[in-house]
């Protein structure tokens, strides 16, 4: 199952996105994984985790690769194979086989990614691509959430 943009924001859209996200209760726990971490990572984010890399500070960080929520963060052999990772869910199926999967993640819903911020944007567009799509994606996790729990218990 994939989280996905809510194309073009109707009510309907969003209330059939909600019902197959999170309709089974083990849905619903995974949704609200999800959004903790999509906002562990936005604290990140705000907390400026993403100006200066402590192990690496002659670079500046790798968004996703270098925040706590990755599982290989703090381990360059990278023992975690990226298929198990709860980014993957937003990398479009063409991007999952590459060798860093999360670089792929469409910020926009226009095709800009993490990669192509890295190639074409300062530092500061990427942080400002990336807090945006976070904001966004947990506006909508909260609002499926919110729909779920608002479903009889015998349809979940």
């Amino acid at each position: 199952m994939t989280i996905t943009a809510l194309g073009d924001g109707s009510p309907t859209h969003r209330r059939d996105k909600a019902e197959i996200l999170c309709k089974r209760p083990t849905m619903e726990t995974n949704c609200q994984t999800i959004l903790q971490l999509l906002k562990s990572e936005l604290e990140f984010l705000d907390k400026g985790g993403y100006k200066h890399h402590p192990r690496s500070p002659w670079r500046a960080p790798y968004i996703f690769e270098d925040s706590p929520s990755c599982p290989n963060a703090s381990d360059r052999a990278r023992p975690h194979l990226c298929e198990e990772c709860w980014l993957m869910q937003f990398v479009a199926p063409e991007f999952r086989e590459e060798q860093v999967p999360c670089r792929f993640v469409d910020l926009t819903g226009n095709g800009v990614t993490v990669d192509s911020l890295y190639r074409c944007g300062t530092p500061a567009e990427s942080e400002e691509g990336l807090r945006t799509w976070l904001q966004r994606r947990i506006h909508e996790l909260e609002s499926q959430l919110s729909e779920v729990e608002q479903l009889p218990l015998l349809s979940r």
